[in-house]
């Protein structure tokens, strides 16, 4: 990770609109019925309904979906008391934080008042306002009284995150290093260096987890917390130990877990050379940790090593946890975060780290095939799976211990609800991956010894979406799916080179030689491109020994889409054939073809392509709205393209008229209802929104798509193959697992719906 300079934050803090987070409205504002309706006389509808019911404040305003990130600035991160203004760009953060990892609006509150009783009364009255409350960078022992109060006297969730945010992760990460150090818990000596809030809220947790309390040294700036102690308060009193040591030094010696929530450099290589053989070091001082990495990690081969910091592995990092925590707890109605929601937590998080990782945080983290071990004890920050993880595993136990008030009944709805939330899924995939499963088709990868193909067509297999048959070398895809850890023993392998069923070989080539013997293709030369597994897969399509075929392509698509057109072939009434992708944003879902065959269109291969993407259109069970677009509008410039396009579209008018679609037009115009309608009443568009965008050529319509995908405008599905024969589909090897998996289950959808054509025949 690039080095953070002091410009470089100031910067990003200070450029465009200062700060990091605004609101945006969330109904519409542009008249004046919207605004009477937002304000007066409509808001006093909403306002008596709450009034005869608190808990209709959930129904009509955003309560149910806000929390407050509420700080007095007396222990900011490990700056210390720099006051509420000071830690202001910190709350902002925090408020980022929830609304990008779990879709919660969130307020950052500052407020300037040490004194805790003075400090609970200000939060008590703030809540009416949010769903939940935040506690963040309070000092110790002050936030102790100060949450336990709140907790008792408010009906809403209240947490501080420096205390339990940091034991729910590290216990998360202790569970799992135990597991792979071979250790059990209740067994384990643990050595605690740091007596504030964060370390005694971790201790609890671990003793809730199931660490001895006897076996347990904590220590502070003055040495082992004993018993014979004087100057101890509550808190460190409670784990005050009666053995005879008193430095840090003597109480490593036989540990197996150190936690560290300290200051740098107070642990020696020594220490760790002292504790027990495979040990567990955690220190979470930041920015520095107890121990530098590399001393740590060089002094002995058998440790686990974590640190708060992003640039080592296993870190120990807060937004793991808080947001999805909250988000659970908003949306079961939970008055309380309690201990049973802390540990269902920590359970998720661990469990999560188990699975194997989506490409997609790999790639997001440089990563090379991690999977769960000494190096990967917890998941990544950025791995979109968390919220579907822990937000529904708490919002279970705050049900199961009696503090939710709204329990949620529907959890596939829930599910679906999270998935919405990170933009990781769409209406309409799920209406097909719904389908696909009541009548599994074969479908078969043509490069399966690439990691995204291989982990696409297990997840297929084992979410039951479709039946995967993999092309490749048996003992290479074994070796990747060990690699990644895949269990791929239910599925089948087939190897083109020697081919189990070696007449198969023969038999394709005789068919492909046949087929294509007028245009010069040889036996011997069919032969031979049946080693080529894009042939061998698409002619198991062909001869119905498979249903589907994904073609992973390393750079463009032009000869996987030869190959298809002399296997499969194009369909009867068709020149040419295309790709289309489904477009889904918060504006709804777009269909934009041709994103990857025609390069050059003339108006045959724009009217053949119109009516393909119509035909796929009320394929997906959307009636088509199709602007053909170009860089003139209706006639408007001469030059050849656009005269191209206008030609397409009198062509389609008079031959078929049942089609809805008009052009030339720019995409303003295409996508702008009311200003189309105003400019150009005549369009046969009027009144209506276009779904679907027909492009002039390749280029434009590549480039417009990946554009929208970077700049995180939409989310897509394709691309498509629309107009061959037989579920033929391309797509990149390099394309995310999530990717893939869509495409083979619109691939599985083109096959029952062509086998059941067929049978209608």
């Amino acid at each position: 990770m690039a080095k953070v300079t002091k410009e470089m934050a100031l910067d990003y803090h200070e450029s465009g609109k200062p700060g990091k987070i605004e609101t945006v409205p969330t109904k519409p504002y542009s008249s004046q019925h919207d605004l009477s309706l937002a304000y007066s006389p409509g808001v006093a509808y909403p306002c008596e309904e709450i009034q005869d019911n608190p808990h209709n404040a959930y129904r009509y305003t955003n309560k149910g979906n806000l929390v407050a990130v509420i700080s007095n600035g007396t222990a900011v991160l490990g700056l210390g008391d720099i006051g509420a203004l000071a830690g202001k760009p910190v709350m902002e953060g925090k408020a980022l934080l929830f609304k990008i990892f779990a879709g919660l609006d969130c307020f950052d509150i500052e407020v300037d008042e040490k004194d805790p009783k003075k400090f609970i009364e200000i939060v008590k009255a703030l809540q009416p306002t949010f769903g939940g409350i935040n506690l963040e960078d309070i000092k110790a022992p002050e936030c102790f009284e100060i949450e336990q109060t709140l907790k008792k006297e408010c009906n809403i969730p209240i947490m501080h995150d420096d205390q339990h945010g940091t034991a729910i992760i590290s216990g998360a990460g202790l569970i799992n290093a135990l597991e792979i150090q071979g250790k059990r818990i209740e067994d384990v000596k643990l050595v605690v260096n740091g007596a504030g809030a964060a370390a005694v809220s971790c201790t609890k947790l671990y003793v809730a987890l199931g660490v001895n309390p006897k076996n347990i040294v904590m220590c502070d700036s003055k040495g082992v917390i004993r018993s014979d102690r004087a100057d101890l308060n509550s808190q460190k009193r409670e784990f005050a130990t009666d053995r005879d040591i008193t430095t840090l030094e003597e109480a490593m010696v036989g540990a197996d877990v150190f936690l560290g929530l300290s200051v740098k450099d107070v642990v020696t290589r020594e220490m760790l050379l002292s504790m027990a053989e495979r040990p567990i070091v955690f220190a979470l001082a930041n920015p520095d940790p107890e121990i530098a990495y590399d001393i740590a990690i060089s002094s002995r081969e058998d440790i686990i090593f974590a640190t708060g910091r992003s640039d080592y592995p296993n870190q120990i990092n807060n937004v793991l946890g808080f947001p999805y925590i909250f988000r659970g707890a908003l949306d079961s109605g939970a008055t309380a975060i309690n201990e049973e929601m802390k540990l269902a937590a920590v359970k998720a998080i661990a469990s999560l780290a188990k699975e194997p990782i989506p490409s997609v945080v790999n790639k997001a983290y440089g990563l090379n095939n991690t999977a769960f071990g000494p190096t990967y004890i917890l998941p990544k920050p950025l791995d979109p799976r968390l919220l579907g993880a822990v937000a529904p595993a708490v919002a279970k136990a705050a049900e199961e211990s009696g503090v939710a008030q709204r329990p949620i009944t529907d959890w596939d709805a829930y599910d679906i609800k999270l998935r919405d939330i990170m933009g990781q899924d769409s209406k309409m995939i799920r209406r097909i991956t719904d389908l696909v499963k009541s009548d599994l088709q074969r479908v078969v990868f043509g490069e399966a010894n690439t990691d995204n193909m291989l982990q696409a067509a297990s997840r297929l297999y084992h979410d039951k979406i479709c039946v995967p048959i993999l092309l490749g070398n048996e003992e290479m895809i074994a070796k990747r799916a060990q690699r990644l850890k895949l269990d791929i023993s239910g599925i089948e392998i087939v190897n083109p080179r020697h081919d189990r069923e070696a007449p198969r070989r023969e038999t394709f080539a005789k068919i492909l030689s046949t087929k294509r013997c007028r245009e010069g293709v040889s036996y011997a030369e069919a032969l031979d491109k049946m080693f080529n597994r894009d042939y061998f897969g698409m002619m198991m399509v062909e001869t119905e020994q498979a249903d589907a075929f994904i073609a992973g392509a390393y750079s463009g698509v032009s000869s996987l889409a030869s190959i298809a057109k002399n296997i499969v072939g194009i369909k009867d009434g068709y020149n040419h054939f295309a790709t289309m992708h489904i477009l889904t944003s918060k504006r709804g879902v777009l269909f934009v073809s041709d994103t990857s065959i025609n390069s050059v269109n003339d108006t045959s291969s724009l009217v053949d392509i119109a009516r393909l993407t119509h035909e796929s259109v009320c394929h997906f069970s959307h009636n088509p709205v199709m602007a053909m677009l170009s860089y003139s509008n209706f006639g408007s410039r001469k030059e050849d393209v656009a005269m191209r396009t206008s030609q397409a579209v009198r062509i389609l008018h008079d031959q078929y008229p049942e089609m809805c679609i008009d052009g030339e037009m720019q995409v303003t115009y295409a996508l702008n209802r009311e200003l189309r309608d105003e400019v150009y009443p005549f369009s046969k568009l009027y009144g209506r929104d276009v779904n679907t965008l027909i492009f002039p050529n390749l280029s434009s319509a590549n480039i417009a798509y990946k554009f929208m995908l970077e700049m995180g405008l939409t989310d897509a599905i394709g691309p498509i193959q629309i107009g061959l024969k037989k579920p033929i589909h391309f797509i990149s090897v390099a394309s995310p697992v999530r990717d893939i998996m869509n495409l083979a289950t619109v691939a599985a959808l083109d096959a029952i719906v062509l086998n059941k054509c067929c049978q209608c025949r």
